[in-house]
């Protein structure tokens, strides 16, 4: 048994460590500093390039670094490679605090203030009173986000791609169930898997959907957004104001539009940041199921994409 650590734009040096104290038996390699392809099995992998599955003939599964899988083109693996993601608990309350936290920001105004004490302003407002928040997703993060929202008396909805039941949540299915979601929410927060499906899902038509002093909260791939069309929105006043947490090219350049605009928040994907201990134990775990022929841990459906 071998195992590939391919993660690009980060030191992995205490992650395969950690790997290796779990796994004293198992060959652990990093890529591009790696020989014997042919013997991985088990490749960890966030933005791994793209010629480098081709090389791997004996490859049986995969792992994301991550909760989502949109880092890894499915169609570069064969159709018998498993793959599977981190599913952490801690990265759930993580996001449920920021989600929350920005929420109850932009409610209370602390974006205008910021800008009014640098410019030596006193002006108090009242903090807005609407309270609708609308998740677009409910997966695990999702759920985690609506329970700590509904504890701080917010009123919850969710759209959803497949049939779910909530006692507590309001519940949108499809096409038209998004369009009747989108026309009463106060603060939009995007939760959503990338997919072909789901990319550009924020965009004019969507934005326009929702009422002008609505605010979105961006923390699941920057690709949900057209950014254009986020921008017009917030010029126009047909949007009160963004926080975004993840961005198509990261780091965001020094250029972007984003960085000085007063409507918009912006944060570098700190939402939710993966424990390296939690992935350190699931892959070890996922790594001895497949040498014992077990079915891995948090397989996706690849059909969907996540």
């Amino acid at each position: 048994m071998s195992v590939l650590v391919a993660i690009t734009g980060r030191d992995n040096t205490k992650l395969i460590a950690q790997l290796q104290a779990r796994l004293p038996s198992t060959k652990i390699q990093e890529w591009p500093d790696c020989n014997n392809l042919e013997t991985i099995d088990f490749v960890l992998a966030w933005k791994a390039p793209h010629d480098m599955w081709a090389k791997l003939p004996n490859l049986k599964a995969v792992s994301s670094f991550g909760a989502g899988v949109d880092s890894i083109d499915l169609n570069l693996l064969g159709d018998d490679v498993d793959v599977v993601r981190i599913v952490d608990e801690k990265l759930a309350q993580d996001m449920a605090e920021y989600v929350l936290t920005h929420v109850l920001a932009q409610k209370l105004r602390l974006k205008e203030y910021f800008i009014k004490q640098t410019q030596h302003q006193w002006k108090p407002k009242r903090a807005y009173q609407q309270n609708n928040v609308g998740i677009l997703g409910f997966g695990e993060l999702g759920k985690a986000c609506a329970k700590r929202l509904i504890a701080n008396n917010f009123t919850v909805n969710a759209w959803a791609h497949t049939h779910k039941t909530s006692n507590t949540v309001n519940l949108f299915y499809g096409e038209q169930g998004l369009q009747n979601m989108l026309s009463n929410i106060d603060y939009l927060v995007c939760l959503l898997p990338l997919t072909k499906k789901t990319k550009g899902i924020i965009n004019k038509s969507t934005i326009s959907l929702l009422p002008n002093h609505a605010v979105i909260i961006n923390v699941a791939r920057g690709e949900h957004v057209i950014e254009a069309d986020l921008l017009k929105a917030l010029e126009e006043n047909s949007l009160r104001a963004a926080v975004i947490d993840v961005f198509e090219h990261e780091p965001l350049s020094k250029e972007h539009p984003y960085w000085q605009h007063d409507k918009i928040t912006l944060t570098p994907h700190c939402a939710a940041l993966s424990d390296i201990n939690s992935v350190a134990a699931q892959i070890a775990e996922n790594v001895e199921r497949l040498q014992q022929g077990i079915t891995l841990n948090n397989r996706i459906d690849r059909t969907k994409g996540y």
